[in-house]
C-alpha cells in the first residue's frame, strides 16, 4: 500500500492502537512501512525488500484506492483478478446500486 503522509498516519494510529493479541500483524504493517521521495519525474523506488516480499518483478499495476494506493506485480493482479471475478459477487454489493 502506499498512502500520502495524512493519510498513512490515520492508518497508523489505528493500527497501533490494536490490541497486544495483533501484536505481529502490528509488526507487519508498521515494521516494515518506509518513508520514499519521488524523484523529478514523479517515480518512486521500491526497495528491494519489499519488492522481494510482495513478489514484484518487473511490470506492475498501481491501483487508486480512494485514500491510498496499492501497488501490485502485474501478473499478481490479473490471477487475482480473474479468480475473484469468476466466482460470485460477495453479498454486500447485493443492496449496491451502481
Amino acid at each position: 500500500m502506499v498512502f500520502p503522509r495524512p493519510e498513512w498516519e490515520k492508518f497508523r494510529d489505528r493500527i497501533a492502537a490494536l490490541p497486544m493479541s495483533a501484536q505481529w500483524w502490528k509488526r507487519v504493517f508498521l515494521g516494515n512501512a518506509m518513508d520514499v521521495e519521488m524523484d523529478g519525474t514523479g517515480r518512486i523506488l521500491v526497495s528491494p525488500e519489499l519488492r522481494a516480499a510482495t513478489g514484484i518483478a518487473r511490470d506492475t499495476l498501481l491501483l487508486g484506492m480512494g485514500n491510498h494506493f496499492e501497488l501490485w506485480d502485474k501478473a499478481t493482479y490479473e490471477a487475482k483478478e480473474a479468480e475473484a471475478t469468476q466466482g460470485e459477487m460477495p453479498d454486500v454489493f447485493q443492496d449496491f446500486a451502481f
